[in-house]
């Protein structure tokens, strides 16, 4: 066999790799993240367990008192929790370890937020979460318990229901 007739033999090799590092990097990226098991603990002292949220589409939403973009756009994550609470979502506000837990107080009380609000005290939480740092951070959670969507700053409240409404069919 003369070395002409392997020509193709490169470009072929080279090409399985390529389609290899390709599906690898794919399965990669489209791999759901499981929601981390962690328990919050509510304003009122109680235990907001994942069992609790087992099942649910659910909402994790990141803030705090002192962040504008978080205060903000609170009026609306409460629009959206009224539309779809019926539909069996669930949503956790969580207040950043940084945030004073009498502002969260007086924050959830004056508002009259309809949803759980939780305090992570110790930070374990946001840690567990990605360490989060930025707020507002909301994640979207499937009643799998995958993470669906992390939207890190101002939602995008219309994709968000379009999410919610797709999720909460399935």
């Amino acid at each position: 066999m003369s070395t002409g007739s392997r020509a193709w033999v490169k470009p072929v090799i080279a090409l399985a790799v390529i389609a290899g590092i390709g599906f690898t990097a794919y399965q990669s990226l489209n791999k759901q993240q499981a929601a981390p098991a962690v328990t919050f603990l509510g304003i009122k002292g109680e235990k907001i367990t994942p069992e609790s949220l087992k099942g649910k589409v659910y909402m994790v939403n990141f803030w705090a008192t002192s962040c504008t973009t978080c205060v903000a756009e609170m009026p609306d994550m409460v629009k959206t929790y009224e539309k779809y609470k019926g539909q069996g979502l669930d949503y956790v506000a969580v207040a950043m370890q940084y945030d004073a837990p009498n502002y969260v107080v007086n924050f959830t009380e004056t508002r009259q937020l309809p949803f759980k609000v939780a305090l992570d005290v110790s930070g374990e939480a946001a840690k567990a979460w990605g360490d989060v740092k930025m707020t507002p951070t909301v994640f979207v959670v499937d009643k799998d318990g995958n993470i669906i969507k992390r939207y890190l700053g101002k939602v995008d409240f219309p994709s968000l229901h379009a999410l919610l409404e797709k999720n909460l069919k399935s």
